[in-house]
C-alpha cells in the first residue's frame, strides 16, 4: 500500500472508531434510562399498593429477598439519583464525542447544541417579569 492509501484507511478508521465510540454512549444512555423508568414504576407501586410495615420482595440477581417497604424505597431512590448523574454525566461526554466526529468529518459544529435549560430561578425570575 502506498503512503495515501495508508492515510485514507488510517483516516476511515478514526472515524469510525469515533461513530461507534458516539453509538455506544447513546446506547448507554437508553438502557440507564430504561432501568431508569423500571425503578420510578417500582416507587409508583410502593407508594400506593400496601401499609409501610409491610415487607416487600426485592429482586437480587437470581432470588428474591424480603425488605421492609421504606428501606426498599431508599435503595431505589438511591438508585435512581445515581442513574440520573451517570445519564447526565453520558450525555454530557455524548456532546463533546458528537463534535468531535463532526469535526474529524469535516462537518461544521453543531448550533444550539452545548444549550442548558433554564434553571428553576431562572423560571421563577421569566415568570414573574411575564406576570407584571
Amino acid at each position: 500500500m502506498d503512503a495515501e492509501s495508508q492515510r485514507v484507511l488510517e483516516y476511515l478508521t478514526e472515524v469510525e472508531e469515533a461513530a461507534e465510540d458516539v453509538l455506544t454512549n447513546k446506547q448507554q444512555i437508553v438502557d440507564l434510562d430504561t432501568k431508569r423508568n423500571r425503578n420510578r414504576e417500582a416507587l409508583n407501586a410502593l407508594k400506593h399498593e400496601m401499609s409501610d410495615s409491610e415487607k416487600v420482595k426485592v429482586c437480587f440477581g437470581s432470588m428474591f429477598i424480603k425488605f421492609p417497604k421504606s428501606k426498599t424505597k431508599e435503595m431505589i431512590q438511591k438508585d435512581q439519583e445515581q442513574l440520573d448523574k451517570e445519564i447526565n454525566d453520558l450525555r454530557q461526554g455524548l456532546k463533546a464525542k458528537v463534535n468531535r466526529l463532526n469535526e474529524m468529518q469535516g462537518k461544521p459544529e453543531l448550533r444550539g447544541y452545548n444549550l442548558s435549560p433554564l434553571s428553576t430561578d431562572e423560571v421563577r425570575a421569566i415568570n414573574s417579569l411575564l406576570k407584571r
